[in-house]
């Protein structure tokens, strides 16, 4: 396994007996295992799963290639008792992810040393099969885009077009939604992250829709913004902008650009038609197993993007008062620039 081997050149490169993993999405990506409690420990020579009974026989499917150790007792008690008797004495840690407590405890017994988001770096490549699933994850997404511009109408609320998309995600066979539906109309297009509310969508009202799709575990991530029987010349002038600075974002970003130069491909279209000041977010993101990861996409990440990262490729602008727009798409970097995963159509659309 890829993602174990670049553990153990971890491991030898920091000079520790041994790395523990405790939290639920870094446990799931080194094992396979999806339950709610337990931890991984690798090593040089051996990779263990600890979890208590209610798992057993999951564990032991999931995650075939651990050896599988039935916690006895409370977790962090099991742990360190369990790790001295493997005479480990030297502990990598999620340094991001251990709270003060399970710190104290782990540094009563051993030596600590924080690996702080090194398992996150090593999510950022993504495997065949991990590739496999997102595709999906991006298919229902796109499907459901389409389902929902046939079911909105003007007098419908935005909770109501909220409800509608993830159930149909689901149906196309999504566990569930990645992220809190954003459903932005109008005035409160403005709000970058406008989840669903009580609004009434108008006519006249531009909306942004952004949602994803969790399937098997991973997610996609996609924004469309449309149009409610006619907006406005200034809304439209907008939508045309945040398009020409994705379009050229999705034509320009590759493999060897850092994540600020890839935000800037973006950011100077829009600050060259005057609304630099309204697109207030980074250009984009890693997602995987969580919809929010490794890479940053923005001014002051100096991350080197590179083959097999999956990342968002997503401008906006933002006027207070009047709307917003964001158009977003999922990506895969390949050698030759950005494979889109994502296809729905990316002309204003007007109800």
């Amino acid at each position: 396994m890829i993602k174990i081997d670049k553990v153990r050149a971890l491991i030898d490169s920091e000079g520790i007996d041994g790395l523990l993993v405790m939290s639920d999405y870094n446990r799931r990506y080194l094992s396979g295992f999806t339950g709610s409690s337990g931890a991984v420990i690798i090593t040089k020579d051996e990779k263990y799963l600890i979890s208590d009974f209610r798992y057993d026989a999951q564990a032991r499917e999931q995650a075939p290639d651990f050896e599988f150790v039935l916690q006895k007792k409370g977790l962090l008690d099991f742990l360190i008792q369990f790790m001295k008797g493997k005479n480990l004495k030297v502990i990598g840690f999620e340094g991001a992810h251990v709270n003060y407590n399970t710190y104290s405890r782990l540094q009563e017994n051993f030596e600590l040393t924080p690996l702080t988001d090194e398992v996150e770096k090593i999510r950022m490549y993504k495997t065949s099969d991990e590739l496999q699933l997102i595709r999906k994850a991006c298919e229902i997404a796109d499907e459901s885009y389409e389902f929902i511009l046939k079911y909105v109408q003007s007098g419908m609320t935005e909770l109501q077009v909220k409800n509608a998309l993830e159930s149909h995600m689901t149906k196309l066979g999504a566990s569930g939604a990645s992220f809190d539906t954003i459903v932005a109309s109008g005035y409160r297009g403005a709000l970058p992250h406008g989840v669903a509310s009580e609004k009434i969508i108008e006519t006249g009202d531009m909306v942004t829709l952004d949602f994803g799709a969790y399937y098997k575990g991973y997610a996609s991530d996609i924004t469309r913004s449309f149009a409610v029987g006619g907006v406005s010349d200034e809304m439209e002038r907008i939508y045309n902008i945040v398009l020409e600075a994705q379009l050229k974002a999705l034509d320009h970003v590759k493999a060897g650009m850092t994540g600020a130069e890839a935000d800037k491909v973006a950011r100077d279209v829009i600050t060259e038609h005057g609304y630099g000041e309204n697109f207030g977010h980074s250009l984009g993101h890693g997602f995987g197993l969580e919809v929010h990861e490794r890479p940053a996409l923005a001014k002051s990440s100096d991350t080197v993007l590179e083959e097999n990262m999956c990342v968002t490729i997503e401008p906006g602008i933002y006027v207070e008062d009047l709307g917003g727009v964001r158009i977003e798409d999922d990506c895969l970097v390949t050698g030759t620039g950005l494979e889109k995963l994502t296809y729905s159509s990316k002309e204003l659309f007007i109800l």
